[in-house]
């Protein structure tokens, strides 16, 4: 069985990394179930292993916090659904690109309940929207932002961090980093794209989608 747990009002990041760690532990161990875990951060900034000094725009605006977790920077705060995923690949096939597979496949799938095809991009980590709505790019190309980021580390087999979705956090505070090493394309959110949901209508897709990305169990 997988525990969904949802934190109300903002997680202090060392805290959620303590208890997600401590969490992981357990699954290794055997003496806890798997884990899905719904929190917001409060403003800040996160430097995964693969992360460029020059991809740090404007270090004193926020907290920035090194990671363990795999790729570069990224933004978490108020109004982004941040979910913690710790489940246990022992069992689950110890097949790291078909995990984050799967990952992407549980956002594409979260999304398209709300009638928004994401897509994932070779070389571009994340889930895409693409925006005809904006001035295509100075190739012709059509503009694309992204909406959810990915980023996970394994330890024992057992996953720790996760993705981040953007239900309506304020998009400017990414201008502080290269999110994720990518330029030329931005950064969007449910609300942005026009829609009025809540977070626990992003909440309640998740849920109802995991299976369909994970059908080796959920609630």
């Amino acid at each position: 069985m997988v525990e969904w747990i949802t934190s109300e009002g903002l997680v202090a990041y060392d805290t959620a990394l303590d208890w997600m760690q401590a969490r992981a532990a357990a699954i290794a161990e055997g003496t806890a179930d798997e884990a899905i875990w719904f929190l917001e951060h409060p403003p800040l900034y996160t430097a995964g292993t693969s992360a460029k000094p020059a991809d740090l725009s404007d270090p004193d605006r926020f907290p920035v916090i090194a990671t363990r977790r795999g790729g570069q920077y990224t933004y978490h705060g108020p109004g982004q659904r941040v979910v913690y995923v710790m489940l246990d690949l022992n069992r689950r096939g110890r097949d790291v690109r078909a995990f984050v597979q799967s990952l992407e496949a549980w956002v594409i799938a979260a999304l398209d309940e709300f009638n928004i095809k994401g897509e994932i991009r070779p070389g571009r980590v994340g889930v895409w929207v693409t925006r005809p709505d904006k001035p295509p790019l100075p190739d012709g190309a059509a503009r694309e932002d992204k909406i959810a980021a990915i980023g996970v580390r394994l330890s024992k087999w057992v996953s720790t961090h996760g993705l981040a979705i953007n239900h309506d956090p304020d998009l400017s505070h990414y201008t502080g980093i290269v999110p994720c090493g990518i330029t030329g394309h931005g950064v969007t959110s449910l609300v942005d794209l026009g829609l009025p949901v809540t977070m626990d209508d992003l909440d309640l897709a998740l849920t109802r989608s995991f299976h369909r990305a994970f059908p080796d169990g959920g609630r």
